[in-house]
């Protein structure tokens, strides 16, 4: 049988909200670095070598496309969803984009997931290529390592090629449930890693929720490209049902199997997840940062810019960041997520944005703010052009930190460097450019009645915003 084509399908939706502060709605957790050089993303389109196809959030496609192009990598396909609809409609959008390469193999990933043994998962993928050759909806089983109940399940059946049949799926069981599991010896953590032809994924699904593959095919064919992206159409995605592909179709499917792997998976999915992922040192700590610990043990310690320090706790998360600190008790993390929820429910804009704000352009930090003025740091990419635009509340100083920028401040055009400023006054139309090489660097001091980010009226954009 020839070597099939396999396409990695990484699908990048999630918003990490137990792995707040660090992980924002903004910028959530798969685009952080935990203990590499790489994000999460960028640990995943590593994984495999083949161009990707990227299924992601409108709020995020930049991001995804900055960080692939750090890795000099460029996509097959990046789709981006208006509203997230679940992993089952995800994959369903990946598969009807690679029906024009018959017998291509999805190899779905998430975005967000930690693998240490990245030769494992290659062999495995070979292993259960077979498997889904013949015909099989392959998930990936790891085994486990703890009675865990965050995880679902998966029981092996009879043995198939190098893998098994699965005779069940189990959602998150409870603590004496995980630890029968883990006693019976047949039970697998479910990775949510999956390899499967785009044809049968379609056909499986069809047969379980034919509204959902229909409005699949229409947000495709009434989409819009823009910019290297697909837009799907809205209204076609608000129309479906939210589903995981095991609620849609594994778990009620007779093509299931499972190939097992140890590999070093994690789906990073807590503080105490990735304080196990970090190597707890002999006190049983992991830091990261400027940290202080004294008579500490079994903590996770990590502080992003300024000196934390600590005395005498004890499995503690410490997590601090420029704008937002989380302190929490090592085994209530995962009810991190509702700090967050009643964060947002209060307007709270630390449950979204970080200090620093992410643009498609590059970023801004505010350093300061007060009645009627604010200071930002803000950093333009090489090419990055912020919309053409004018502010009705608010006027704006420009000083040139590092780089060379391009200002357009009404009829005139400027250029200037490094120590040189401007005066944007308000209701004056401008925009601020960076034509070189390096990053630009500015120090913005707004000054005006209000200095809100929703007082830009924008006249050109270039990203579409």
């Amino acid at each position: 049988m020839a070597a099939p084509q396999i396409v990695p399908v990484i699908l990048s939706g999630g918003a990490g909200t137990r792995l707040w502060p660090l992980s924002r709605e903004h910028n959530p957790k798969q685009f952080q670095h935990f203990g590499s050089d790489r994000t999460l993303l960028q640990e995943t389109a590593a994984r495999f070598p083949a161009p990707p196809l990227v299924v992601c959030n409108n709020e995020h496609r930049f991001l995804v496309t900055e960080q692939l192009r750090h890795m000099g990598i460029t996509p097959q396909a990046i789709v981006v969803e208006p509203v997230g609809r679940g992993t089952a409609a995800a994959a369903a959008f990946a598969a009807i984009m690679l029906e024009r390469s018959p017998g291509a193999l999805m190899l779905v990933m998430p975005s967000d997931h930690s693998i240490a043994d990245q030769n494992a998962f290659r062999r495995a993928v070979d292993d259960a290529v077979e498997l889904a050759q013949a015909g099989q909806l392959v998930t990936f089983g790891v085994r486990p390592a703890e009675a865990h109940t965050g995880y679902g399940y998966i029981r092996r059946g009879a043995p198939a090629g190098n893998g098994f049949l699965v005779e069940r799926f189990v959602e998150k069981p409870d603590a004496t449930t995980a630890a029968r599991f883990l006693a019976a010896g047949d039970y697998d953590w479910n990775s949510g890693i999956f390899l499967f032809s785009a044809a049968l994924w379609l056909d499986e699904l069809a047969r379980r929720q034919p509204a959902m593959v229909e409005s699949c095919r229409r947000a495709i064919a009434q989409g819009q490209g823009d910019l290297g992206f697909l837009r799907l159409d809205e209204d076609s995605v608000r129309q479906m049902a939210t589903l995981s592909i095991d609620h849609a179709v594994m778990e009620k499917t007779d093509r299931a199997a499972m190939m097992p792997v140890e590999m070093g998976w994690s789906d990073v999915g807590s503080w105490s997840s990735v304080w196990r992922m970090g190597g707890p040192d002999d006190q049983g700590n992991v830091i990261t940062g400027d940290v202080t610990a004294m008579d500490s043990t079994d903590c996770y310690l990590r502080s992003d810019k300024g000196l934390l320090a600590t005395v005498g706790v004890d499995n503690l998360v410490v997590v601090a960041m420029g704008d937002a600190v989380l302190v929490a008790h090592k085994s209530r993390d995962q009810d991190i997520k509702l700090a967050v929820e009643t964060l947002k429910a209060a307007g709270r804009n630390e449950a979204i944005h970080g200090a620093r704000v992410l643009r498609p352009w590059g970023w801004f930090e505010s350093l300061a703010t007060g009645p009627r003025f604010q200071v930002k740091l803000i950093q333009v990419e090489p090419g990055g052009r912020l919309s053409l635009q004018k502010h009705w509340h608010r006027s704006e100083h420009w000083v040139v930190v590092t780089g060379t920028a391009v200002v357009t401040c009404g009829e005139e055009v400027l250029v200037l460097r490094e120590n040189q400023s401007t005066y944007i006054q308000a209701g004056t139309i401008h925009r601020l450019e960076n034509p070189g090489r390096f990053p630009l660097q500015i120090i913005e001091v707004q000054s005006g009645e209000y200095v809100g980010e929703d007082d830009i009226v924008r006249i050109e954009d270039t990203y579409g915003r």
